[in-house]
C-alpha cells in the first residue's frame, strides 16, 4: 500500500466578504441609510462583531482580501456601492465587475497587521437617486 499524501496546505487565505442588506424603501424615504442597513461578514469565527447592524467590526489582519458587495432586502429594489471611504494607508478598495454581467463589487487587501480601529463609510446609490447616501454610523475593520 503506498504512504498517504499529506493534504497541501494553502497558504491564500478565503476573502472575507462584507455584505450591506439595503432596506431602499426605507432608505429613500428617510435619505438616510440609518436604520434601513444591515452588514454582515463572513469572518464571524475570526472575531467579527456587530452582524446585523451598522456598526460591524470585522476582523481583519496583513494580507487578508475583503469584498464588498450590496444586496436589496427588496429584490426588485436597485441598490449599488459607489465609494467605500476607508484610511488608504489600510486598505484601499477597488470597484470590480463580475465577468459577464454588470454586477458589481469592491475588493482590497489589508496592507497591515494592527491596524487598530479603522472607521469607513460606505456611499449608495439607491432607486433612481443621482446623489450618493452615505453611512451614518460607521462599520469598523479591526486589527
Amino acid at each position: 500500500m503506498p504512504p498517504r499524501q499529506k493534504p497541501r496546505e494553502n497558504s491564500a487565505r478565503p476573502p472575507i466578504a462584507i455584505t450591506a442588506v439595503v432596506d431602499a424603501v426605507g432608505a429613500l424615504a428617510s435619505d438616510s441609510v440609518h436604520d434601513h442597513l444591515y452588514l454582515y461578514d463572513t469572518n464571524k469565527a475570526g472575531g467579527s462583531t456587530g452582524f446585523g447592524t451598522e456598526e460591524l467590526r470585522t476582523k481583519v489582519r496583513a494580507g487578508d482580501r475583503i469584498v464588498w458587495n450590496v444586496l436589496a432586502l427588496e429584490c426588485e429594489a436597485f441598490v449599488d456601492i459607489v465609494d467605500i471611504v476607508v484610511d488608504k494607508d489600510v486598505i484601499e478598495p477597488e470597484r470590480q465587475i463580475y465577468p459577464g454581467t454588470d454586477v458589481a463589487y469592491w475588493i482590497g487587501t489589508v496592507k497591515k497587521d494592527d491596524v487598530g480601529l479603522v472607521p469607513y463609510q460606505i456611499k449608495f446609490l439607491v432607486g433612481t437617486r443621482t446623489h450618493p447616501i452615505t453611512t451614518t454610523l460607521s462599520p469598523t475593520l479591526v486589527g
